[in-house]
C-alpha cells in the first residue's frame, strides 16, 4: 500500500455504516428467515439484516431454506432465534412480518422505528406458496427497507 492513498482507497475508509434491521416474526423460521436472507443478498452495501421470533420455534422451515438455497441466498448463519438473543442489539429499524409480532413486538432498550408490512404464512401450504412469499418479501419489504435505510 502507498503512502498517497488514491481516491478509490479513501472512498472505501468513506463508506457509511451499514443500518441494521430486524426483521419480526412469530417462529423465525419462514418469513422473517427469507426477509432476512433477501436483505443480506440484495442490499448488502447498505444494510444488515438480522431475524428472530417472538415465540421462535427454533427450526427453519425446510421448504423456505430449499427455497433459499435454490436462489443462492441461503447462508449456515440463518437459524431460528428467541427474541432475548437480540434484544440488546442497537437497531436502525424493526419490521413486523406478521400479525402476531406487531402485536407483540417487545419495547427495545433504544427507542427505534418499528414498521409493519405482513406476508401470510406459507408454513403447511404448497411448495411454490413459498415463492410466492418469497416474490412478495422482494416486492413489497424491499423498496420500503431500501427507502428506510440506504
Amino acid at each position: 500500500m502507498s503512502l498517497h492513498p488514491n481516491k478509490t482507497e479513501r472512498r472505501e475508509k468513506m463508506t457509511t455504516p451499514k443500518k441494521n434491521v430486524l426483521i419480526l416474526c412469530t417462529g423465525n423460521s419462514c418469513r422473517s428467515i427469507m426477509a432476512e436472507a433477501l436483505i443480506n443478498a440484495r442490499l448488502s452495501d447498505c444494510a444488515y439484516a438480522q431475524s428472530s421470533g417472538v415465540k421462535a420455534s427454533g427450526k427453519v422451515n425446510p421448504n423456505a431454506q430449499a427455497l433459499l438455497k435454490s436462489k443462492g441466498y441461503w447462508k449456515e448463519q440463518y437459524h431460528s432465534k428467541v427474541i432475548e438473543t437480540v434484544l440488546d442489539t442497537a437497531f436502525d429499524l424493526i419490521v413486523t412480518v406478521c400479525d402476531h409480532a406487531k402485536e407483540t413486538c417487545p419495547v427495545f432498550p433504544k427507542a427505534v422505528k418499528t414498521i409493519h408490512v405482513g406476508f401470510d404464512d406459507p408454513s403447511g401450504k404448497a411448495v411454490e406458496e413459498y415463492a410466492k412469499t418469497l416474490a412478495l418479501i422482494e416486492e413489497e419489504l424491499l423498496p420500503i427497507i431500501k427507502e428506510e435505510l440506504c
